[in-house]
């Protein structure tokens, strides 16, 4: 057998199966759920996704839209609430409620996100809205609000029943919001507490096993299987991972975490302040003023990934300007599509000629139109 067969036979075959045993792919992972996304937080950027549109039974992480809509809605978390007996006898898990107890709205979300008490969530929904039926109501308003469009509501608790869905695009959709949230996201991070009597701990494993896990919630119904929405943060970036009916949730959400870490880091397109040029400015001895722009921007991008960036100003400016006012935005482009834009604004103020002017200018016009007598 001759040694350019060998050399050939090494190159097509056996190099091409050992790069892919090392080199990274992006189909490389792999989970055992039936709806699955990975979603970067900050740029709603999708990293992995499994039939991520379809809807299906979510079981109780359901509660993360029961306790943005109570939070966003009641006055007083703090305010205290009289369990009614009619608000009980849900069936499934519970934070055992009695009837004429008091608990403050605080506690019983409590209950709701580290318990999962099917009892606190129509406790919470009753007390807001006055029915768990006019609560599902607000729950599908704001699901539409976010453009959750797989996505119907019926029950605050998440107990399957018919038309009950959503998608794993559209729960993280939600999870980004509940981040946004700082009350929802401070008890969806919570381990552990003591409200009155009860101790409530978090049912969310990964909180205790995953690098910079901060919540969210777990379900489960027989219709459902497990469902699991989870979020971590890493080095500045913070990725929410979606898996519905997986059997092996707590391992899939860390090899996605791992991946979409490492593979989409969070890459500064422009930082707060940096400058984009300069404007030009009529009726003031300042010729032109610097833009620059609103805000940092970011997005996660894969090795290799090279957006494009543009340029889209206003037209020009007359004295006075303002410091702040919007002088067009930088936008950045990934295969024919926009990924992130972000307002440019003048650094500085600009006066007009009046107030440009220096003080002996005008002295010295006065003086000599009085020496000529034409004032």
């Amino acid at each position: 057998m001759g040694v350019s067969f060998l050399k050939r036979l090494f190159l097509w075959f056996i190099l091409p199966l050992l790069l892919a045993g090392f080199l990274p792919r992006a189909d490389a992972v792999e989970t055992r759920a039936a709806g699955a996304v990975l979603m970067d937080a900050e740029s709603g950027r999708v990293l992995y996704e499994q039939d991520m549109h379809c809807p299906r039974p979510i079981a109780s992480i359901t509660k993360l839209m029961t306790a943005l809509v109570a939070v966003e809605q009641a006055e007083d978390l703090d305010a205290p609430v009289r369990v009614k007996g009619e608000w009980l006898g849900s069936e499934g898990s519970s934070i055992y409620l009695q009837a004429g107890e008091t608990i403050t709205l605080r506690g019983l979300l409590y209950g709701l996100l580290l318990q999962s008490g099917n009892d606190a969530a129509m406790a919470i929904a009753c007390h807001v809205a006055g029915s768990e039926a006019a609560f599902a109501g607000a729950m599908n308003e704001r699901a539409q609000s976010l453009g959750m469009e797989h996505t119907h509501f019926t029950n605050a608790s998440g107990l399957s029943e018919d038309g009950h869905y959503s998608s794993a695009y559209d729960m993280a959709l939600l999870a980004c919001e509940c981040l946004k949230n700082e009350t929802v996201a401070d008890i969806c991070a919570t381990k552990s507490i003591t409200v009155g009597s009860r101790t409530f701990v978090n049912h969310n494993k990964l909180l205790y096993r995953c690098e910079g896990c901060v919540g969210m919630k777990t379900g489960f119904t027989k219709r459902s299987g497990r469902t699991l929405v989870s979020a971590a943060t890493r080095r500045g970036q913070t990725l929410v991972c979606v898996t519905l009916n997986d059997g092996d949730d707590w391992n899939d959400h860390e090899r996605l975490f791992d991946y979409g870490f490492s593979a989409y880091p969070r890459t500064v397109l422009c930082t707060e302040g940096q400058q984009f040029g300069r404007r030009a400015v009529e009726g003031s001895l300042i010729p032109s003023v610097p833009v620059a722009a609103l805000r940092e921007t970011a997005y996660p991008l894969a090795e290799g990934e090279k957006p494009r960036m543009t340029i889209e100003l206003n037209g020009g400016f007359h004295a006075p300007v303002a410091a702040g006012t919007v002088a067009g935005c930088v936008q950045w482009w990934l295969d024919g599509r926009m990924i992130a834009q972000t307002p440019l604004i003048c650094s500085h103020a600009v006066p007009g000629n009046e107030a440009g002017r220096p003080k002996w200018e005008g002295l010295f016009h006065r003086r000599n139109t009085e020496a000529f007598g034409f004032i």
